[in-house]
């Protein structure tokens, strides 16, 4: 696989929640931390999603915001 994108997570689906239009899916990177998703049920099918199965979370955006507590 080769993308453009520069940030490209590997990890393990760890829920997938299905709603009315759209699934929020869930991919553990590591121990602790997860990245979620909203995808069409369309496409959680034809990628053939399940928990369990490795997934890439792939990250492309032309801004990143940085935060900080006071």
């Amino acid at each position: 696989m080769k993308l453009s994108a520069r940030n490209t997570l590997k990890g393990r689906i760890k829920e997938i929640k299905p709603g009315a239009v759209n699934t929020e899916v869930i991919i553990e990177i590591a121990s602790g931390i997860e990245i979620v998703s909203i995808i069409t049920k369309e496409s959680v099918q034809n990628l053939q999603l399940a928990a369990g199965k490795e997934a890439y979370a792939v990250i492309k955006a032309s801004n990143v915001m940085i935060a900080v507590d006071h």
